[in-house]
């Protein structure tokens, strides 16, 4: 069996060891933070706290602390990244987004130990060939090369010892130090927020329920030629070892030199299968991670990776989201703003100018829909209005209302699609794709 060393770092499993890396991190923080105000002092300058804090060295400790830490402390910081944009200040989601690349790999002991209590002691009888230098190191887990005893080509994804442990307590942790900076507003209901971040967390972490629904994307797009999903092998896997088929692919990050067009069908594809997700499946993936969508050069085909974020939506909120979006296309503000506080946007007792700015950002969110014709995604000011509007409307004491997180994930993978859009300079015709969707003509 050839198998390739790797000298990565170990990822602390325990509670107490974890514990203690946050308090290295939050004394590190401070630290620096009293001698940065000690020289602006000296300097006749009244020091702001969120300067002292967002300092890039103290960025540097917070993306290399969790990036070795990785689990949910790593994970959490990736999902306010993409998820709050609009509530926590650009600085500190810039010192978050640099999270999403960012991922230490376990050493090759530590592989082997993870290897031994999934598989067993006699855990290389399993296959013919395992790599132990990963292809991918993310926040829950990382991906190894394999063969099957039968010869087929595999990817396992090996989930980091004592993540789904520390979920609850990192997340507890990471909120402590978003509470310490006083960065996030004080009506913004963090504790809500991070109660479902604990429970998206903990079905991430489930790797048999990620392969289930892996196996139900694989069979509802096995026939669609725009689309490869990777097999579930559950016979090697676990609930911390997820084996399925291996897919050649690429990154996206590696499409820049293909024709244009081709960039813009790869966006149009992944756009209509938003649609088909929300309105057809109910199921949607909510991780828009670039690393989550590959592509075959060979075949021309999106390959799509990674279900642990999957969401189930009901019969009754995809209902209204499609109300939703075919007032907005119909430019029904009455039916916009009703199916809006269905949603949970606001309530009855929101404030009529409070309501006026959230019918503002959805009239500037649906601009691209009711755009005809291509849309050129890179020459977008978009997300620089919608982000100002949403800020200064999260920041006002007087408002508290943020919609469930059911919602707030849809929010995160249009972002996410829309920047992968910007990347490949894509040019859409998303009114069309949207209008088809919804059977309107």
């Amino acid at each position: 069996m050839a198998e390739r060393k790797n000298d990565g770092i170990t990822v602390p499993s325990g509670r107490i060891t974890r514990f203690a890396k946050f308090g290295l991190l939050t004394t590190g923080i401070v630290g620096s933070m009293i001698k940065n105000g000690a020289v602006q002092l000296a300097s006749g300058r009244r020091p702001k706290l969120s300067s002292l804090l967002l300092t890039p060295a103290n960025a540097r400790r917070v993306v290399k602390q969790l990036s070795q830490m990785r689990g949910a402390a790593m994970k959490l910081g990736q999902l306010l990244s993409m998820d709050s944009g609009d509530i926590i200040p650009p600085e500190l989601a810039a010192i978050l987004s640099a999270l999403q690349a960012n991922a230490s790999a376990m050493p090759s002991t530590q592989v082997e130990d993870v290897l031994t209590k999934q598989w067993g002691k006699a855990w290389r009888k399993r296959v013919k060939s395992f790599d132990l230098s990963p292809i991918a190191a993310a926040s829950i887990g990382q991906v190894h090369r394999a063969v099957s005893k039968d010869g087929r080509a595999l990817a396992i994804k090996l989930q980091y010892p004592g993540v789904r442990k520390s979920i609850d307590s990192d997340v507890d942790n990471v909120a402590g130090l978003l509470s310490f900076s006083g960065l996030v507003p004080s009506q913004v209901d963090l504790k809500s927020l991070l109660k479902d971040a604990k429970k998206q967390l903990h079905n991430e972490t489930d790797y048999l329920r990620e392969g289930n629904f892996l196996k139900q994307f694989h069979e509802l797009l096995k026939d669609d030629p725009q689309f490869c999903v990777p097999c579930w092998d559950e016979g090697l896997s676990t609930t911390d070892l997820l084996a399925m088929s291996f897919i050649d692919s690429v990154p996206m990050d590696d499409l820049t030199a293909l024709p244009q067009a081709q960039k813009n069908l790869i966006i149009e594809h992944l756009f209509a299968l938003f649609m088909r997700e929300l309105f057809e499946f109910r199921m949607v993936q909510t991780d828009p991670n670039f690393a989550n969508y590959r592509y075959c050069i060979q075949t021309k085909q999106i390959v799509l990776l990674d279900f642990g974020a999957v969401y189930e939506y009901s019969i009754a909120t995809t209902a209204q989201l499609k109300k939703l979006v075919k007032a907005a296309m119909n430019n029904d503000e009455s039916k916009v703003q009703a199916a809006a506080q269905a949603l949970g946007y606001f309530d009855e007792d929101t404030a009529p100018h409070h309501k006026a700015q959230v019918m503002q950002i959805f009239s500037i969110a649906f601009e691209i829909q009711g755009y005809e014709g291509d849309y050129d995604f890179a020459q977008s000011d978009l997300p620089i209005r919608l982000n100002r509007l949403a800020f200064g409307l999260i920041n006002d004491p007087d408002f508290a209302h943020i919609p469930a997180t059911s919602i707030l994930l849809l929010q995160r993978k249009a972002a996410g699609l829309f920047l992968l859009a910007v990347k490949l300079n894509a040019k859409v015709n998303l009114n069309a794709i949207v209008k088809a969707a919804l059977g309107m003509r």
